[in-house]
């Protein structure tokens, strides 16, 4: 099966033989979300070994997912950045035609091996699963969070929370809080009394937050006792563990999951050696070499065989972890984020 899965990577046979010198012009700047996520994860199962199979040399920077500096740059023709990676941001990048269309046989990739739906894999290559969760220091709270509504509970867990400056996740779990069944979230939410209901239960709990933007905050936070539980990235958190020894723990009720994808914006300087990189990006090896630094689960489906079986379990999609699931809506957001990015910059404000 594993030859079969490496088989099925897609990246050209080169990938294999020992890197040869670099053109000038094969180059290229990945954007991604920084923190440990990028240094460990990322750097150590995606950049450097695709640097070592091609040549091509990457340059890191990176961002908070702000699609209207991807806007911004394609409608001036000063499109700088090569591939981004993009979580719940796709549906829009995608809808507004800010990111190229991709061509899965240009790739050598197949792609029916990959979690998502039809629409935003036509515009990205998902290299991971992932899940916002949240997540406490342990020894500060020795009966820590069962549910989200404890999250939301002031009372039960008082102290100070840190959520994510943004919409996404806060209001679908805003709703679960307020016993919205998980089923029936996004048919809420699209609705103008839910999204008045979702932030309704905000209100309860937005004295008391602190606001993270970057993907390393809530462990930092959690560390130093600034809060006493935080919505994070569940990679990051678990990398903090390892890495820091930080004693920290993952509520998994309702975690939101996620897809992370590698896309190309539109007019990208280096398109070819972009195609080079998604190609590599969603094999099955790298993916599941990542599983190796944190918790995040291969999206190409071939991975799970590459992964260390004592590690599976471990994983966002392990089957204990997705019971009570709730699935990022990319198509309800590509529609709704302007809208409810508006809004929450407002309530933030207020």
């Amino acid at each position: 099966m594993v030859t079969g899965a490496l088989a099925a990577a897609g990246f050209a046979a080169s990938a294999l033989l020992p890197a040869r010198p670099a053109f000038a012009s094969e180059q290229l700047t990945i954007i991604s979300w920084g923190g440990s996520y990028q240094d460990v994860q990322l750097r150590k199962s995606f950049f450097e070994p695709f640097t070592k199979a091609t040549g091509i040399k990457i340059t890191e920077d990176q961002w908070n997912g702000e699609v209207s500096k991807v806007r911004a740059m394609v409608q001036t023709n000063t499109v700088n950045w090569d591939v981004l990676d993009v979580g719940v941001g796709i549906g829009e990048l995608c809808s507004h035609g800010l990111v190229e269309t991709l061509n899965w046989n240009r790739l050598g990739l197949d792609r029916t091996k990959f979690l998502g739906d039809d629409k935003t894999l036509e515009c990205g290559v998902p290299h991971h699963a992932s899940s916002t969760v949240v997540a406490y220091d342990r020894t500060k709270l020795k009966n820590g969070p069962k549910t989200i509504a404890d999250f939301f509970d002031l009372q039960k867990f008082p102290g100070k929370r840190a959520m994510r400056k943004g919409p996404g996740s806060n209001l679908e779990w805003a709703l679960v809080a307020d016993g919205v069944l998980i089923k029936d979230v996004y048919k809420v939410l699209a609705t103008p009394a839910g999204v008045d209901r979702a932030f309704k239960k905000l209100d309860t709990i937005k004295k008391d937050v602190i606001w993270w933007t970057a993907g390393s905050q809530p462990a930092q936070l959690l560390g130093n006792g600034q809060v006493v539980m935080s919505t994070a990235w569940s990679g990051s958190i678990e990398n903090a563990v390892k890495e820091s020894r930080l004693p920290l723990e993952i509520m998994w009720d309702a975690q939101m999951l996620s897809l992370d994808f590698w896309v190309i914006p539109k007019g990208a300087p280096h398109l070819d050696e972009a195609y080079k990189f998604l190609a590599f990006g969603g094999s099955p090896k790298p993916q599941a070499d990542m599983t190796r630094y944190g918790n995040n689960g291969p999206a190409n489906k071939d991975g799970m065989v590459l992964v260390d079986p004592a590690v599976r379990p471990n994983l966002t999609t392990a089957p204990d972890h997705m019971t009570n699931s709730l699935e990022f809506d990319y198509s309800f957001w590509g529609d709704k984020t302007d809208e409810l990015n508006q809004r929450f910059t407002a309530w933030v404000a207020q």
